[in-house]
């Protein structure tokens, strides 16, 4: 056990339309089952792009998360991504990672630093910690774009995780970032990186170069895309994580840890 094949579906996404691109991205989690695949990564705000539009909250459990818990029932696989979720009587939403489980499972991570630079903290509101969620005796801790350039949360989730998941929607002036980012936080932690990145121009005109890749604990790309709709997929084993700390044992050596 601790085996999983991830895939990062890597796609373009229809602006503010969940319909077309529940359409659109049935087929290419379909293809991602075909190739093996056990747990099936979308973007972040895969269904209606990264909008702040008063209004485009859905209720949690609402029709995006409704369509991930179906892929994951149809195919008998785990799929996730984030998309505007409304909970607890609030007015704004939170940015939500929601992995359905083949067993009708739900988990949820709220994404903890919205991107002030793009006034999300204006539309949605911040969550409160990390979540770790075991997966096929994968140990799993999602984060969502913005979170990626805070190395402090990567650090405190570190023991417990084998595996990081980033879907985002990141921008390709600053592409660089994610992907030096995304390669540290491998190496630093010593364990999996899954960055799924859309590709396209949004509604509001910025530009996405994809650049999904999965990075080993020892910070090899195991697999990458260039900036076209496209699928990476790659086996990641916890076994290997366990192996890479024992041999190289830098964690221990943080302060405070």
């Amino acid at each position: 056990m601790g085996a999983v094949r991830i895939a990062a579906v890597q796609h373009d996404i229809v602006w503010e339309d969940r319909d077309a691109n529940f359409a659109r991205l049935a087929p290419q989690v379909a293809r991602a089952v075909g190739a093996g695949a056990e747990l099936v990564l979308l973007t972040e705000t895969f269904s209606t792009g990264f909008s702040m539009t008063p209004g485009i909250g859905e209720p949690e459990g609402g029709p995006s998360a409704q369509f991930l818990a179906g892929q994951a029932a149809e195919h008998g696989v785990w799929v996730g991504g984030t998309c505007p979720e409304i909970a607890d009587g609030q007015q704004l939403p939170y940015n939500s990672f929601v992995l359905a489980g083949p067993d009708g499972t739900v988990h949820r991570y709220r994404k903890l630093h919205p991107f002030t630079h793009a006034g999300e903290h204006e539309r949605f509101r911040a969550g409160e910690g990390p979540v770790t969620l075991d997966v096929g005796g994968l140990r799993i801790t999602p984060f969502v774009c913005y979170d990626l350039r805070f190395a402090d949360v990567f650090w405190t989730a570190a023991p417990a995780t084998d595996v990081y998941l980033v879907p985002a929607n990141w921008p390709s002036p600053r592409r660089l970032h994610w992907q030096t980012l995304l390669q540290a936080r491998a190496i630093e932690n010593q364990a999996y990186v899954v960055g799924c990145n859309r590709v396209g121009t949004a509604g509001d005109g910025t530009e996405h170069a994809g650049d999904s890749r999965i990075v080993s604990p020892m910070g090899e790309l195991l697999a990458t895309a260039a900036g076209v709709e496209t699928i990476v997929l790659a086996d990641v084993d916890a076994a290997e994580v366990t192996a890479t700390r024992d041999r190289l044992r830098f964690i221990p050596d943080r302060r405070g840890s």
